[in-house]
């Protein structure tokens, strides 16, 4: 679990009751929105676990649906989010499952519209904290908690080389790094933790490298 200080533990700032199933379902909700980019049209939600029992005693429902609508955790917004989600056209499926996850606070999120749609697995690991187990069936164990590249691509030799040398040309530092793949040689997802913030020019650059599909940046604050 990544805690760096006491404060990590205690929690965010924050629409309570609960930094677990509040703040942390919040966070889910806001990576699964700045991973699909805009104002989704429809978003499905599976509770598994401790959310499933609890979801609405500990307002885990409204906090992930103010989560897609970018709200942060501390937005007094947060406990409306329904009613402001409706009024501006976005359509809400929320659900329970029984089945059993590795980790009791297990939220599914599927984001839609008429072009696009990502779905991703998070647990909310206690503080306000997450880890993203899933993103469009990858697998993956990630916060959030600095700026995050994603980058899809062909799965074949010398494409982490490429990637990161575009990254040491610029002086940006890695600090953590997965790739995943569905099978050899189809596509594969590569996730790189920085130290620092990527310049839409040094995104760019690594749109043009070869067998490339998307590029992405994720970056909470």
């Amino acid at each position: 679990m990544k805690y760096k200080s006491v404060f990590d533990i205690i929690g965010p700032i924050m629409v309570g009751p609960s930094s677990s199933h509040t703040a942390g379902a919040a966070r889910i909700g806001r990576v699964a929105r700045k991973l699909f980019g805009r104002m989704p049209l429809r978003a499905e939600i599976v509770f598994y676990g401790s959310f499933a029992k609890t979801y609405q005693g500990h307002g885990s429902d409204v906090a992930t649906v103010a989560g897609i609508l970018d709200f942060d955790t501390s937005d007094l917004r947060l406990k409306n989010s329904l009613v402001i989600a409706e009024k501006a056209g976005m359509e809400v499926e929320l659900s329970t499952s029984e089945v059993l996850t590795e980790h009791p606070n297990t939220a599914r999120i599927k984001l839609s519209d008429d072009e696009h749609q990502i779905e991703l697995v998070g647990v909310s690991i206690g503080g306000g904290k997450i880890e993203v187990l899933e993103v469009n069936g990858f697998s993956f164990q990630l916060g959030f908690d600095t700026p995050t590249l994603l980058v899809l691509h062909e799965d074949r030799f010398g494409m982490i080389a490429a990637v990161a040398k575009v990254l040491t040309q610029h002086n940006i530092n890695v600090g953590l790094m997965e790739v995943s793949r569905h099978t050899r040689g189809s596509r594969a997802l590569m996730a790189i933790e920085t130290d620092s913030t990527i310049s839409p020019e040094v995104l760019e650059e690594i749109r043009q490298i070869p067998h490339i599909f998307d590029v992405s940046l994720l970056a909470m604050n």
